[in-house]
């Protein structure tokens, strides 16, 4: 750059704030980037034990993976939360890999068997509505089965120690390796709800744990609505809508 001031001291000074203006636009892209290699989340946890979780899973951008992997899930368990410290979930939601096509997938991990990824669909538009739930089955406790658009789509399966146990989650999910790109965006979970008796009455979303790990924001649209995206994500402007038969 070809400083023009009329002084040195001018141009020192001019120099001084480009400096500054350049350093606050990289701590500004710093905060924007995300983890540089492993698994990144945004989403919320409710803060009631429960016996089912269900949403409306909205991809109102076209996921842009790189490197690495993408999904928008709602499910029970985790890390740990199995017998004996082992690890056990079930999760239904929406994924993609490198070829940027959108998936609906079901994902199960229990002690005797790892992890079980299956997919259900491929090709969902952007802008396309999901509806997914896990809930567990009223006469059959520590029992589960996903459903998606009110249809089972697995058979029942057997999580012990599971029932009333487990605080539902919405989230996406990102991980990517040490050399790939950020994953670009964006999200709406659309009237998520919990399961707190089993066969009982759905309940509204109680967001007791919003999370959001860097270059991944969560916004609330409302009391059981709200929208996950990347920071350079570009939305699609989609109205928001009500699954048939929800209520």
């Amino acid at each position: 750059m070809t400083c023009r001031s009329a002084t040195v001291a001018g141009c020192l000074t001019v120099g001084v704030l480009v400096a500054a203006g350049a350093l606050d636009r990289l701590a500004a892209a710093a905060e924007r980037t995300c983890a540089k290699s492993g698994y990144s989340y945004a989403g919320v946890q409710d803060t009631r034990a429960a016996h089912g979780v269900r949403a409306t899973l909205v991809p109102i951008s076209q996921p842009q993976v790189g490197d690495g992997h993408l999904a928008a899930w709602i499910g029970v368990g985790g890390l740990g939360l199995g017998p004996r410290g082992t690890d056990e979930w079930i999760q239904v939601g929406l994924s993609t890999f490198a070829d940027d096509t959108i998936r609906v997938y079901l994902e199960v991990v229990r002690p005797a068997t790892g992890l079980r990824y299956t997919e259900l669909a491929v090709g969902v538009a952007t802008g396309a509505r999901v509806a997914v739930a896990v809930v567990e089955l009223a006469a059959r406790p520590g029992w589960w089965q996903v459903v998606v658009d009110g249809q089972p789509r697995s058979d029942p399966v057997r999580l012990p120690g599971s029932s009333g146990s487990w605080e539902p989650i919405a989230t996406v999910e990102a991980w990517r390796s040490g050399n790939g790109s950020c994953a670009r965006f964006a999200y709406r979970f659309e009237e998520v709800e919990v399961l707190l008796a089993p066969g009982g009455r759905w309940a509204g979303l109680s967001p007791g744990h919003v999370f959001e790990d860097p270059g991944y924001r969560v916004a609330m649209l409302g009391d059981e609505t709200f929208l996950v995206r990347s920071d350079e994500a570009t939305v699609q402007r989609v109205p928001l809508g009500r699954k048939p038969g929800r209520r």
